[in-house]
């Protein structure tokens, strides 16, 4: 997920230099999950307003999924419920320790 340090609840309330960096960082995270994980493909969307399932309506963010053939299964569809391959904290782990972060953070004192 990204999300901006400013809050917003539309692209449009949002300076440009923000939404570029969100799209600078969803571009990172391709490579990060091209790297770690080899999907078949991803998804990026964001859900902007109440009716579009904006959890936290005032706090826009970008949600990002990497995504495999054959993937949708009866938790996703009719469980509304989401698994992931790891935990998060080994996920936050690989993703700190990959190649694609390493070029990509270089330089820069992160968390």
């Amino acid at each position: 997920m990204v999300v901006p340090y400013v809050h917003g609840s539309s692209l449009s309330a949002l300076d440009t230099r923000v939404t570029h960096e969100m799209m600078d960082i969803a571009r990172q995270t391709e490579s990060l999950f091209n790297e770690l994980y080899t999907p078949h493909g991803m998804n990026f969307g964001l859900n902007l307003g109440k009716a579009a399932g904006a959890g936290i309506a005032g706090h826009l963010h970008l949600h990002a999924l990497p995504r495999w053939i054959g993937d949708t299964n009866f938790m996703t569809t009719v469980g509304e419920t989401r698994v992931l391959p790891e935990s998060l904290q080994i996920t936050w782990k690989r993703m700190r320790e990959s190649h694609a972060w390493q070029s990509w953070h270089s330089g820069r004192n992160l968390r």
